[in-house]
């Protein structure tokens, strides 16, 4: 069964994050770190630091539209806390 996963790339230059959602998470790192996405290649090399699976893209998607706002991020901040990740 195919899963689609919301996730979150740390940058190596700036220590700024992007967060996205896709089906397949190993092509969208490699994508990413490749310079073949406009929002991130002058931000390279990215770091996958988090990430969530869902059963369908849509979920992920709200996800990560949720993630993007104030409560999202104040959440994810959260979740970095108490996984002792600095970020």
């Amino acid at each position: 069964m195919k899963s689609f996963v919301t996730y979150l790339l740390l940058s190596g230059k700036d220590n700024k994050t992007y967060l996205g959602s896709t089906d397949d998470i190993e092509r969208r790192v490699k994508e990413h770190n490749n310079g073949k996405t406009s929002s991130t290649k002058n931000r390279r090399p990215l770091k996958l630091i988090y990430q969530e699976e869902f059963e369908t893209l849509i979920e992920a998607r709200k996800r990560e539209r949720f993630l993007k706002t104030r409560t999202g991020r104040k959440e994810l901040k959260n979740i970095f806390e108490k996984l002792d990740i600095g970020v």
